[in-house]
């Protein structure tokens, strides 16, 4: 039988972005104590103020800087991870941007899929948080990675994601803590799940979009007195 779940909502904070239905299906993950199913996709401490998911993921493609981790981390009401670089910013300044987000408050590093193994092992000696090293191929070394220190793969494989999480799967059995981007509908979401990702990653309409759509209930609103 289904459980019943109660749910009190707040007039003026009413308009959040929630999770697709179908990530509470996931086992999630136990990190530092907090179960996370959802990791929501975003630099925008607007839309990351107001979301239901249960962390963030804060990885953009510019350079690390510690004035964004520092800002999304100020703003945000769950535990951030942050990219700490690894393709163009790598070697000591990587890890060093790690140890910063870390004593800033960060739950977990994340590195691009360029890092080089010898990164993350320096990165794993140097910091406490987990590393979350990304995959974006079957090609993908990540075994190397996994050695080195990464212990979370993160598996933004395109259209290839659950193929490839389900081959991680198969290799590493169900120890292997694994997120994956969902994809955009409830079946990509949950076939993804049933590949084997433990979370999942999800990317929330834009600023711009989520406005335009006010407006056009404004413009209703105002056509119809």
């Amino acid at each position: 039988m289904e459980r019943y779940i109660p749910e009190v909502k707040s007039q003026l904070r009413s308009r959040i972005i929630e999770v697709p239905q179908a990530i509470y299906k996931a086992t999630g993950i136990k990190i530092l104590g907090t179960r996370i199913k959802s990791l929501l996709f975003s630099t925008d401490v607007a839309i990351i103020k107001n979301t239901n998911a249960n962390s963030i993921i804060a990885v953009y493609p510019f350079t690390p800087q510690l004035s964004i981790t520092q800002a999304i981390l100020e703003v945000a009401p769950v535990p951030v991870f942050v990219g700490v670089g690894g393709g163009l910013t790598t070697g000591k300044r990587s890890v060093d941007i790690a140890l910063q987000a870390e004593l800033m408050g960060a739950y977990g590093v994340v590195v691009n899929a360029p890092t080089a193994p010898e990164v993350i092992s320096k990165m794993y000696n140097r910091i406490d948080i987990p590393i979350i090293a990304t995959v974006v191929s079957e090609c993908d070394n990540y075994k190397a990675k996994l050695d080195a220190g990464a212990r979370i793969l993160n598996v933004s494989g395109g259209a290839k994601t659950a193929q490839i999480v389900r081959k991680i799967r198969d290799e590493y059995g169900k120890e292997l803590p694994i997120i994956a981007t969902g994809g955009p509908t409830e079946k990509s979401i949950l076939t993804t799940i049933e590949a084997g990702a433990n979370s999942i990653t999800y990317t929330p309409p834009c600023t711009a979009d989520i406005f335009a759509e006010v407006m056009n209930k404004y413009r209703e609103d105002k056509e119809q007195k």
